[in-house]
Formats: C-alpha cells, sequence, structure tokens
C-alpha cells in the first residue's frame, strides 16, 4: 500500500495525508512508526525507573543510553505535533482560528501535548535542573498512551462502548457507592466498639468494605463476632453484584458496537460493489 494514495497541490495537503491513516481505523507508514515510538518509550521508563535504583541487578552504565531515547523520544513526538498543528487546517473541521482552537481543546491532542511539552520545555530551558524535574514528569509520559486512541483501532470502539454504556454505568457506581456505605456502617455499628482500630468509625470501616465488596480480600481486617461475620458474609455476596453489574454493562455495549462497526462495513462494500 503507498504511503500516499491521494494526489495533492500543496505540501500541508500531503502533510496531512502523511499523517492520517488512508481509511477510518487504518493504520499507515507513519502511524504505525509512531505506535512502535509510544510502546517503545514506555518499556525504556519501565528499565529507566529499575537502572535508578541503586541496588539494581543491571548495568547501570545502560542510563545514559535509555535516557537519551527518550530525549530523541520526546523530539520525535515534538515535530510530529508540530507538523499536525500546522497541516490541520486541511481538515474543514479545524480550518481558521477557531477551528485550531477546537482542535486543541480535543481530549486526545491535549494528551499529545502532555506527552512530550513538559519534558521538553525543562530539557530546553532548564537543563541543569533536569534530574530534579524529570522525576516528576515522567509520570507525564503516560499520556503517550492515549496517542494510541489516534491509531488503534481497539481504542476507538473502547471509547465508543464506553461512551455508548456511559449512563448505566453511572447507575451502577450509584449502587457500589451505596453498597460501600452500608457495608461500612453495619461493621462499624456490630464491630466498632470490639475492634476500634478496624472498624471504630464508618471512614475506617470503608477500606474493609472496598477489600470485601471488590472480591480482593487482603485479610488484613476482619470482623471476628457472629454477626460481624454473618454481615461480612452477606456484604462479600452482595459483592459479586458489583464486579458482574459493570461488566455485564460493558460486555452489552461491546457487542452493540462491534454489530453497528460490522454492518456499517458491510454496507459500504455493498455500495463500493454497486459502483463498480
Amino acid at each position: 500500500m503507498p504511503l500516499i494514495k491521494r494526489k495533492h497541490t500543496t505540501a500541508k495537503a500531503y502533510a496531512h495525508d502523511w499523517l492520517e491513516p488512508d481509511q477510518p481505523g487504518g493504520i499507515n507508514f507513519f502511524s504505525g512508526t509512531i505506535i512502535v515510538l509510544v510502546i517503545f518509550s514506555l518499556l525504556s521508563l519501565a528499565l529507566e525507573t529499575e537502572l535508578l535504583r541503586a541496588d539494581s541487578g543491571l548495568d547501570r552504565s545502560m542510563l545514559p543510553w535509555v535516557q537519551a531515547v527518550n530525549v530523541a523520544v520526546v523530539w520525535i513526538f515534538a515535530i510530529e505535533f508540530t507538523l499536525r498543528f500546522w497541516s490541520e487546517g486541511e481538515n474543514s473541521a479545524h480550518a481558521g482560528v477557531s477551528g485550531r482552537i477546537r482542535f486543541l481543546m480535543q481530549p486526545v491532542t491535549i494528551a499529545d501535548v502532555l506527552a512530550f511539552l513538559p519534558e521538553l520545555i525543562a530539557m530546553v530551558f532548564f537543563p541543569d535542573h533536569s534530574n530534579q524535574l524529570f522525576p516528576a514528569l515522567r509520570a507525564l509520559r503516560l499520556f503517550r498512551l492515549f496517542k494510541l486512541a489516534r491509531y488503534v483501532p481497539a481504542f476507538a470502539i473502547v471509547g465508543a462502548a464506553v461512551r455508548r454504556a456511559w449512563a448505566p454505568l453511572m447507575a451502577a457506581l450509584a449502587v457500589a457507592a451505596a453498597q460501600l456505605y452500608i457495608a461500612a456502617m453495619m461493621l462499624y455499628l456490630i464491630e466498632g466498639d470490639t475492634k476500634p482500630q478496624a472498624f471504630g468509625s464508618i471512614a475506617r470501616a470503608m477500606w474493609w468494605a472496598v477489600v470485601t465488596l471488590t472480591t480482593v480480600g487482603y485479610g488484613d481486617v476482619y470482623p471476628e463476632s457472629t454477626w460481624g461475620r454473618i454481615a461480612a458474609g452477606l456484604v462479600a455476596l452482595a459483592g459479586v453484584g458489583i464486579v458482574a453489574m459493570p461488566t455485564g454493562i460493558l460486555a452489552s455495549a461491546f457487542a452493540e458496537e462491534f454489530r453497528e462497526r460490522h454492518e456499517a462495513e458491510q454496507r459500504a462494500r455493498r455500495g463500493e460493489s454497486i459502483d463498480q
């Protein structure tokens, strides 16, 4: 598949075509390269955090090389965003000043900026303090994951499914919050006097309620009285619903989203066949 299928009259149009997949949900050479860079940079971040440890079993002489890789990735992402912003005027929805502002206000664009700009500013304007600034900025590299949403079709499907199921998910969250509060209050009333360190207040009992209702069950806090254990058993059974309810809602939304996308793809193919 050629990198650019269409013919254009301006360099800006070619740049915009180059930066976007040739087809909706498709991946071209450039987007594939960005995906590889994002994954590679996150792997290098994990390696860097290990090499920074004084007790690391790895060869710490690798650290400057790993940090140099991140510097290169930051500059590549900066260049990519600059080209994208420059050529985005070819998109009629983002033409002009107001269109560019709408482009900058998009969540995926904000994530793009946070993925490189803070570290770029630190490297360029505060090089003498980079060692002090970079530990706090490393967390911002997680925004590079959101760059994948622009290119990987699976991320688009996840976002569409969550938007579709937003209202029932909020209802499930409200039910879960009520269950947490009721569970914490029950153990506060039953075990508050006998185990004040763990259940002496509703706020203290909330940790046990979270661990129990989510079926994690660390075992660091538990009731000892008979009524406390009965209540804990009921809470544990109710916790199955906390996990099952949002799971079912999301599964249904995913299935519906896949079905609609598949039907739209089939209609598009039938339309192309008729045109031909």
